[in-house]
């Protein structure tokens, strides 16, 4: 039997808040969005002049970061699993409507397990990352030392 961290609103609240004051800081209208380890939604939060496709893509870029375990811009990279050559060519286009394989999905990882994922979308893309990264460092802050929260925008587990 494994122990296993679980995401809860509280967290998610915290995260959300973190990612709304890195985009006012970045002036980009975005959607985040943060769901746990099965990909469900636990909290999403569109900007004002936010995007209205963004929601979607925000929820798409959240589940693909935490089912399959890596930032989305890492598919569509040169030499990434998603381009012509690569080992998952066509995986976006298995479950229409959730895989997202660009900018702006990041899991969410504490001590080394994926937990969930977060999904930014609404700005440019290095808008979308500084989100990103603003929402993982707020979940470290807010855990504490006794936990380590990946940050790097890079993630592959």
């Amino acid at each position: 039997m494994k122990s296993v961290f679980k995401l809860e609103l509280e967290e998610a609240r915290v995260m959300i808040f973190a990612g709304i004051q890195a985009a006012i800081e970045a002036n980009a209208a975005e959607t985040i969005c943060i769901v746990d380890d099965g990909g469900y939604v636990i909290a999403l939060e569109r900007m004002n002049g936010a995007r209205n496709t963004s929601p979607e893509m925000a929820m798409a870029k959240a589940f693909t970061a935490s089912g399959h375990r890596r930032s989305t811009h890492l598919f569509n990279q040169p030499g990434g699993p998603a381009t012509i050559h690569g080992e998952a060519f066509g995986i976006h286009a298995m479950m229409p409507g959730k895989f997202a394989i660009f900018v702006g999905g990041f899991p969410i990882v504490v001590n080394g397990c994926v937990i969930g994922g977060v999904g930014v979308s609404g700005g440019a893309g290095e808008d979308d990352i500084a989100v990103g990264v603003a929402v993982l460092k707020a979940l470290q802050c807010y855990l504490g030392d006794e936990y380590e929260v990946m940050t790097d925008p890079d993630i592959k587990k």
